[in-house]
């Protein structure tokens, strides 16, 4: 499409009429080298409109019954301006055949019990009521089979834009064929609205636009462009812009160089900005959040045949396998929705029996690619994606929701364009970020396209959502991350992802207690999905975010001498480094009405106490209130940075420790999370704890 005054967005005004739509369509028919009594007229069915005034109560009078909805007013506006003899619009069956040479188009008549094309009831777009199902019914020899074109066969270059390809002579139809793919032509608001078939080729896609475009600047006429879209091809780029609960979603097409991910990036965060939209946002408590929306990297190549994945799968094991062994890949740059029932979990988190299944997977697609390389007959692209697609699926077998996405890498049936999708990013809120999200990702791809990843794959358990909700253990798992890329000859620079452990686990407040210094951040909590529960739109199944987590770090600490408690109960602190220690707090934070253990309460406010063992008194602590300490209720989000940083300010006091002696008895550490301390679950007191069992 050359010329952008013949294109008219939705909502602007218009001044069309049926006879011009008449003239569009009988002149778009001839361009397209078919005879003019191949245009038909479509009208409003008048009969629902009659059986529903038939049906109504004896009562209800059908002129004023539900006019005080808009729509409904709205929708008997539209009928009454259009009236019922007036058409519609204009229907056009047409369907490239792919059976010639060139752009050739087919056509039929519709041969219609009522003689007329009468439109199903309703108010959508031509396109989405025609009679289909009132045409002649098929044999199943008459079904023509559809084939999907080769993704590895060559395209030939779709020419300029300004080249029409001649009208095609075809033989006389078949009289029992009846085409049912159509153009619409549709007078909508004193607009013209095109909606296009679905086509299966892409040169004929763009002839048809050439002809729509020829046709509009001779009559001129703009159009509004509505249907189906073109076919899927390499040839063709796409931007696609979704509006989605909360979010908008942006299809980027993709780059080949490093120098396209930056200006599409920028660009893109530039022109959000200009919209006044964002990548953050802030809680009513002043945390500061993702919109949650995904920024999903899609890996692949312009062609199924230029695909790194497909070229050499190895590079999909190595991808898969070593993201499984460092957990910091899959929480670090996630949202704050994680675990099982997440829009995206690992490959061990779904399943329990998945890892192990997986790895006979992994060793029976080992065994292909030794086959390959000896023999040049095994197809590799079927057998990668038969031997991974069952493991790499949520809990209830969707593919599509994984945190490694094959949906589209080549599946038998679907689309095979060699592309891995990983659905773990969330869009961070600078675009520096999100590009050293995909620098990140590239060095990986480089290491593993010269050196394949030979590990296997680790049985985390319980140390899975224990040890890597911690943010200090899941820098440490990062980190190596790092030093293998330096030893592979790519330097990242640890400080270069300060951002992303700084946006992804705040710090809520430190204080210096005799010597020592404690610190609380924000940790991960895996949120689950609710069992079904009837709504007031239906049937709904809520999330459960009536737990978080803590991470309580103490520096200079003497467990000799000292023990921290939270809530009168005693932390089991692990060493990290020298002299600084670390644990994980659990506790329930809200109370919402659809929750697990509705009958417990909140833990909060959390009292933190470092007891000193000789005189059995606390020495200082600070306190943590989950909502403000003075009962009010925020109604609005923060207006700004300031505002949300004052709010967060106002829930951390470096205060509130208890005065006197403390008594406190030690406890048994639980051996499915051996670094948190879970305020929900009563204590088992035991003798875990040597120094205070001397006590």
């Amino acid at each position: 499409w050359r010329r952008r005054e013949w294109l008219q967005a939705p909502g602007e005004p218009g001044e069309a009429n049926i006879k011009q739509v008449r003239a569009f369509g009988e002149a778009l028919t001839q361009a397209l080298g078919l005879p003019t009594e191949r245009l038909l007229a479509a009208h409003e069915d008048p009969l629902p409109v009659l059986a529903a005034e038939v049906q109504a109560p004896v009562n209800l009078d059908p002129l004023s019954a539900g006019l005080e909805d808009p729509l409904q007013r709205q929708r008997l506006r539209e009928q009454l301006r259009g009236g019922l003899t007036r058409p519609t619009g204009f229907v056009l069956p047409l369907h490239d055949d792919a059976r010639k040479q060139g752009h050739a188009w087919r056509s039929s008549a519709w041969p219609l019990r009522q003689g007329q094309v009468f439109l199903l009831a309703g108010d959508s777009p031509m396109g989405y009521r025609l009679p289909l199902g009132q045409l002649p019914h098929r044999l199943p020899e008459e079904i023509e089979d559809s084939f999907a074109t080769d993704p590895f066969a060559p395209r030939a270059p779709l020419g300029a834009a300004d080249e029409a390809s001649p009208v095609k002579d075809l033989p006389d139809p078949d009289p029992r064929e009846v085409v049912r793919t159509c153009l619409c032509l549709e007078l909508r608001q004193g607009r013209l609205h095109v909606f296009l078939p679905p086509l299966n080729h892409l040169e004929a896609f763009v002839e048809l636009l050439r002809r729509l475009e020829q046709v509009a600047s001779q009559s001129k006429l703009p159009l509004v462009l509505e249907g189906y879209l073109p076919p899927s091809d390499p040839r063709l780029q796409r931007l696609a812009v979704t509006p989605d609960p909360g979010v908008l979603e942006i299809n980027i097409h993709p780059a080949s160089d490093w120098d396209g991910l930056v200006e599409r990036f920028e660009g893109l965060y530039a022109a959000a900005r200009e919209c006044r939209l964002g990548a953050d946002k802030f809680m009513l408590d002043g945390r500061h959040e993702g919109t949650g929306g995904g920024n999903h990297v899609t890996l692949g190549g312009v062609t199924p045949s230029d695909s790194p994945l497909l070229r050499r799968p190895a590079l999909l094991r190595s991808l898969l396998v070593y993201w499984q062994n460092h957990p910091s890949l899959s929480y670090l740059f996630s949202g704050a929705f994680v675990g099982p029932t997440s829009q995206a979990p690992r490959v061990d988190e779904a399943r329990d029996d998945n890892l192990y299944e997986l790895a006979i997977a992994l060793e029976q697609l080992d065994a292909q690619i030794a086959a390959a390389a000896k023999d040049d007959e095994v197809e590799l692209p079927w057998q990668l994606d038969r031997i991974l697609r069952n493991f790499l699926v949520d809990l209830t077998g969707n593919t599509h929701r994984s945190e490694f996405c094959i949906d589209k890498l080549y599946p038998p049936s679907g689309a095979r364009l060699g592309l891995l999708e990983l659905r773990a990013f969330e869009m961070p809120p600078h675009p520096r970020m999100a590009l050293l999200q995909l620098l990140l990702l590239r060095g990986l791809v480089a290491w593993f396209w010269q050196q394949p990843w030979r590990g296997s794959l680790i049985e985390w358990g319980g140390a899975l959502h224990d040890r890597f909700m911690l943010p200090q253990l899941l820098e440490q798992d990062f980190l190596q991350v790092l030093s293998d890329l330096r030893h592979a000859g790519m330097d990242f620079d640890p400080e270069w992802f300060s951002a992303f452990f700084e946006f992804r686990f705040p710090r809520l407040g430190s204080v210096q207690v005799a010597g020592s210094r404690l610190e609380l951040r924000q940790a991960i909590e895996p949120w689950p999905v609710l069992g079904e529960e009837m709504s007031a739109t239906g049937t709904a199944r809520y999330v459960d975010s009536s737990v978080e987590r803590l991470q309580v770090r103490i520096e200079d600490y003497r467990p000799e001498r000292q023990r921290l408690l939270c809530n009168g109960r005693p932390l089991p602190l692990v060493p990290v480094g020298s002299n600084s220690y670390v644990a994980g707090l659990r506790f329930r934070a809200w109370s919402p009405w659809s929750a697990r253990h509705p009958t417990l309460t909140v833990d909060a406010p959390l009292r933190f106490d470092l007891v000193d063992l000789a005189s059995g008194r606390s020495v200082g602590g600070c306190t943590y209130h989950v909502s403000h300490p003075g009962g009010r209720n925020y109604q609005t989000r923060p207006v700004n940075a300031l505002e949300a940083e004052a709010r967060r300010r106002a829930r951390f006091f470096a205060s509130g420790h208890h005065a006197g002696p403390l008594s406190w008895r030690p406890e048994r550490v639980n051996p499915r999370s051996p670094l948190t301390l879970d305020l929900r679950r009563q204590p088992e007191h035991g003798l875990d704890d040597p120094a205070n069992a001397q006590q």
